[in-house]
């Protein structure tokens, strides 16, 4: 059992990550993209992080059914480290697209502007992204 759940972890982390790479190009793209087109970017856009944030849900489901099931306590400073670091990209996540995506149905919308705040948005959040997935493969150990 103990392996089904480190797969279906594995698989959820893959795809909590993945999508936002594939929005990087599309991001580019969106700094030209007018009208039906620039809708459809940002519906792809809404469905990537939304894919994201169900794969999340499972992620840290299987994280604790593998921590409860594993050899790591909850005290272990990789797992601190990585709740800290999900914890802070939860709220990061819910205030980095969502809003941003909603002003481009303002009447008087800066693209440009948006576009960049979403490409750096992507950025951080790969960051943090990449610093959890280094804490749950390397397994530091900070403090004893």
């Amino acid at each position: 059992m103990y392996t089904l759940i480190l797969f279906a972890h594995i698989l959820s982390a893959v795809l909590s990550i993945g999508p936002f790479f594939v929005l990087l190009p599309l991001v580019k793209r969106m700094e030209t993209a007018a009208g039906d087109v620039l809708l459809s970017h940002i519906i792809t856009f809404k469905s990537a992080t939304r894919l994201v944030k169900h794969a999340g849900h499972v992620l840290v489901t299987t994280g604790v059914l593998l921590i409860w099931q594993g050899p790591w306590g909850w005290g272990t400073s990789w797992i601190l480290g990585t709740i800290g670091v999900m914890v802070a990209s939860v709220f990061f996540l819910a205030r980095a697209f969502t809003p941003t995506l909603r002003k481009f149905n303002d009447e008087k919308f800066d693209q440009l502007t948006l576009v960049k705040k979403l490409n750096r948005s992507l950025w951080i959040y790969i960051f943090l992204l990449m610093l959890m997935m280094w804490f749950m493969v390397d397994k530091p150990m900070l403090w004893q």
